[in-house]
């Protein structure tokens, strides 16, 4: 590939129209939508994929955290590959880098291959997000970009939430490798249609150096604090010596890298964006957000299949209609974007999610599913509403040649910061749970009359043993408490989305409406 001269700023290709714009979409779409579903969709497997390969399920659980550390290191990686490859080449090729790696995944015959699957397949994904936005925005005229960024929008919801339901479907109907195996022909599709539509509309590309000092210093960093978040629940944090290293390592790597990074002529990653108010506000906003968001998300089906004993698809089903408002929104929200300013979206976004964690801080130990869904299905309409404005305002006054770069740097502390949400989540509801037991449990003496009269009652009512009934009333407690515990992790949730409000309001938007915004056109 020979280097094309860039001295003058290029000029953006017109906008796709007809058939070519409807496939185009549904391409990037699928792409996207792939990537996503990724995420999420191995979860609910790692117990059926441990038993399989002969391994524990702690072993198991790398096959999601090496997959995030790789995603999450090659991420921000995206702007500097894009003007070596071009963003229709780097985009073509990740998708079938990815399938193939997808492939690799459904015929690991150990968990050492699958591993290493698992690695190339998280590296690979992670220019598709930010390039499908690039795409997609290249591919409608000025006034629709708006509409463009919520069918983006709209794949990117849908994936996380379908994951866990299609994930549990195929494991117990076929077998695990089918949860990889799904993504060959929807791949090759998106590869073949994208490269037939999108081959003569290549960016420019230079021939860059590579800042390997940069790359050696984010892989450190990225993926040590990865196995951190992901494991230090585990290995009980701090009182780990190794999690205690992995911390140390990834806080001075992170440190060199961003002195690093912003004194290199060519770094790796242009974290000069940051000084963009638009970009730094959005980005802050968005990734504390889906950092909430998406923790919850992981909670709630864990907790219905531990205590309330769901089956995985059953859970997944629970959640899955957090997807229909999300879904019908999306027509509307092209349409009201370029004549409403998107702070105004983003904080209504902000307080419908606030106001449904509160809804589900209240929930019981004897939940009915009714009162699990109707949260979930207007949680949908917050859900509709974040991602649009956000990335409106986050690529708002940027030049073409940045797009891609920006829209890697804000998913990849997007995607990051979802990790931390989970793993801080996961640890506070522990430690809540903890706390409510010990609660719970300080009058449960033999000595005392009431606690006797308990366990008095439970025998006679279930004829149960003494020991029994000790043993039963123990299991309601911590099933009570564990309740209590999510309950505080959902209240703490509402209060962070109205706290990070204003972090909308420090952003300015370009006069003419969020639609107009965006400067890819």
């Amino acid at each position: 590939m020979q280097a094309q001269d860039q001295s003058s700023p290029p000029s953006p290709p017109a906008p796709l129209t007809g058939g070519k714009l409807i496939l185009g979409t549904i391409a990037v779409a699928l792409a996207t939508f792939m990537n996503v579903l990724d995420s999420s969709i191995a979860n609910v497997a790692i117990p059926t994929i441990s038993g399989n390969l002969g391994v524990s399920i702690d072993e198991g659980t790398w096959v999601i955290t090496l997959f995030a550390a790789a995603n999450a290191v090659s991420i921000p990686l995206t702007g500097w590959l894009t003007q070596r490859v071009g963003q229709v080449r780097l985009f073509v090729w990740a998708i079938l880098l990815f399938v193939l790696a997808s492939w690799l995944c459904g015929i690991a015959p150990n968990l050492i291959s699958l591993l290493a699957a698992r690695i190339l397949q998280g590296a690979v994904a992670g220019p598709l997000i930010p390039l499908s936005q690039a795409l997609l925005l290249s591919s409608y005229p000025k006034q629709k970009s708006s509409t463009a960024l919520a069918l983006w929008a709209m794949t990117a919801t849908v994936g996380p939430i379908a994951g866990p339901a299609l994930g549990g479907w195929m494991t117990d109907s076929y077998s695990w490798s089918w949860i990889f195996y799904i993504n060959i022909p929807v791949g090759l599709f998106a590869a073949a249609v994208t490269w037939a539509i999108y081959r003569d509309r290549e960016t420019k590309t230079r021939l860059l150096p590579i800042d390997l000092v940069g790359l050696a210093l984010l892989i450190v960093w990225v993926a040590s604090l990865q196995i951190m978040l992901d494991k230090g629940k585990d290995l009980d944090w701090f009182s780990s010596p190794v999690i205690i290293t992995l911390g140390v390592v990834a806080l001075l790597g992170f440190i060199f890298f961003v002195i690093w990074e912003l004194t290199e002529k060519n770094p790796i990653v242009d974290l000069r964006l940051f000084a963009g108010r638009n970009f730094l506000g959005g980005t802050t906003a968005i990734s504390v957000a889906y950092a909430v968001f998406f923790a919850n998300l992981v909670l709630l089906p864990q907790w219905m299949q531990q205590y309330l004993n769901y089956p995985a698809v059953n859970a997944g089903m629970v959640t899955a209609p957090l997807g229909f408002f999300a879904v019908m929104l999306t027509p509307f929200l092209g349409k009201i974007m370029p004549k409403v300013d998107a702070r105004v979206l983003a904080t209504i976004s902000f307080l419908g999610f606030a106001g449904v964690f509160f809804m589900r801080s209240g929930y019981t130990t004897g939940v009915d599913t009714w009162t699990l869904v109707l949260p979930t299905l207007l949680q949908g309409i917050p859900t509709g509403l974040l991602f649009v404005p956000l990335t409106a305002i986050i690529l708002s006054g940027l030049p073409e040649d940045k797009i891609a770069a920006a829209a890697g740097l804000s998913n990849f502390a997007r995607v990051f910061c979802g990790a931390v949400g989970t793993a801080l989540a996961s640890t506070g509801w522990n430690d809540r749970t903890i706390f409510h037991h010990v609660r719970l449990t300080e009058h449960a003496s033999p000595t005392n009359p009431s606690y006797g009269a308990a366990l008095d009652n439970i025998q006679a009512t279930l004829g149960f043993t003494r020991e029994q009934a000790v043993n039963y009333f123990e299991r309601m407690v911590n099933s009570q408490a564990v309740m209590l515990g999510l309950n505080d992790i959902f209240w703490i949730s509402g209060v962070v989305f109205v706290v990070i409000v204003p972090l909308i309001w420090l952003t300015k938007p370009k006069p003419g409406g969020a639609g107009s915004a965006v400067a890819a056109h």
